[in-house]
This record gives structure tokens, C-alpha cells and sequence, in this order.
């Protein structure tokens, strides 16, 4: 009987502990804020206790320091430096022989380029690779055919797809006629 009540008043003991250390843990609030707040809670151990300890009271009474999250945060600026006069390098590529003669051949079809021709040889290029490395045509007509209508809004034109369509077979022609055979 006597071991039947020790292990009741130990369950019972065990349980008021948890029971605080629960409601020690905080409250219902689960929003964080931008200052810590500084409320104490007490545990049902310690309100029933006669002495309370040193390091409560001392938490309660004196309020931690604060520092504002921007404070404690932020690193000092980076001072910028100068960007070089050359950075990031020629902005254009140089159009060879072989591209000139492929955008000369565009424009004799009425095709107009953007800017210096560029997007236009490069994908000159792309249509002499793929066709080297055994691309399918219509693989190669679709990704064309997608450049011209890149090539149409750097110019401001505005095109159908049936009209980039035709487009990219002006520029897989013009490529196998000039800008592949060099």
C-alpha cells in the first residue's frame, strides 16, 4: 500500500512539473515581433513554493537591453567602385566577310535586321552547326523561325507566325548559300 502511494504522489509531482514547464514555455501568441517582450510567466511550482529562486526574481526585475534589429543587422556600406572604361568589353561583334554576304542576301529578300546584324549571324551560325551535327529541318526551322520573331521585335516590326515562318526559310537559304560555305 505504502509503494501504491509514494508511486501515486511521484506520478502526481511528475505531472505538476510538466504541467509548468508547459506553461513556462510561453503563451498563445505566435507572432514575433520587433521588441522582446519583457512579461515573466510563472509556473504553478513556483507559485506554490515558498522561496522563490534568485534568478527569477532577478529576471523579472531587470529588464534585458534592447537593440534594434537594423543594428544589429546591417553591416557598414560598401563603398562602389569605379566600373573600368572598358567594362564590359566591345559591346558588338565584328560582322566577317562571310556575315556580311548573308545579311546582304537578307536584305536583297527584303528581310530587315536588327541593329548591326548580329542576331542575324548568330543564327546563321546556329543554322550552319545544326545542319553540320544532322539537326532535323523542322528542328532547326522551329528554333529559326523563333530568332526571326526575336529579330522582328528588336526592330519594333510586328509579324504573324506565318510570316516569321517565311522568314525562316529566307534565312535558312540565305545561310546555306553564303554563310555555310565559308
Amino acid at each position: 500500500m505504502r509503494t501504491s502511494l509514494a508511486r501515486t504522489l511521484t506520478m502526481g509531482v511528475l505531472a505538476l512539473a510538466a504541467g509548468g514547464l508547459l506553461v513556462a514555455c510561453g503563451s498563445d501568441d505566435s507572432t514575433a515581433t520587433g521588441s522582446p517582450s519583457t512579461t515573466s510567466t510563472t509556473t504553478a511550482a513556483e507559485s506554490t513554493s515558498a522561496q522563490p529562486s534568485a534568478s527569477a526574481s532577478e529576471s523579472s526585475t531587470t529588464p534585458a537591453p534592447t537593440t534594434s534589429p537594423g543594428e544589429a543587422a546591417t553591416a557598414p556600406p560598401e563603398q562602389p567602385q569605379p566600373v573600368p572604361d572598358d567594362y564590359p568589353g566591345p559591346t558588338e561583334a565584328p560582322i566577317d566577310s562571310r556575315g556580311q554576304a548573308f545579311l546582304d542576301e537578307l536584305k536583297a529578300k527584303g528581310v530587315t535586321v536588327a541593329g548591326n546584324g548580329e542576331i542575324a549571324t548568330s543564327t546563321a551560325t546556329y543554322i550552319c552547326s545544326a545542319q553540320s551535327q544532322g539537326v532535323p529541318a523542322d528542328e532547326i526551322s522551329t528554333f529559326v523561325t523563333a530568332n526571326v520573331g526575336v529579330e522582328a521585335s528588336a526592330t519594333g516590326a510586328q509579324i504573324t507566325a506565318e510570316q516569321a515562318g517565311e522568314t525562316a526559310q529566307i534565312y535558312i537559304a540565305a545561310a546555306q548559300n553564303t554563310y555555310c560555305k565559308g
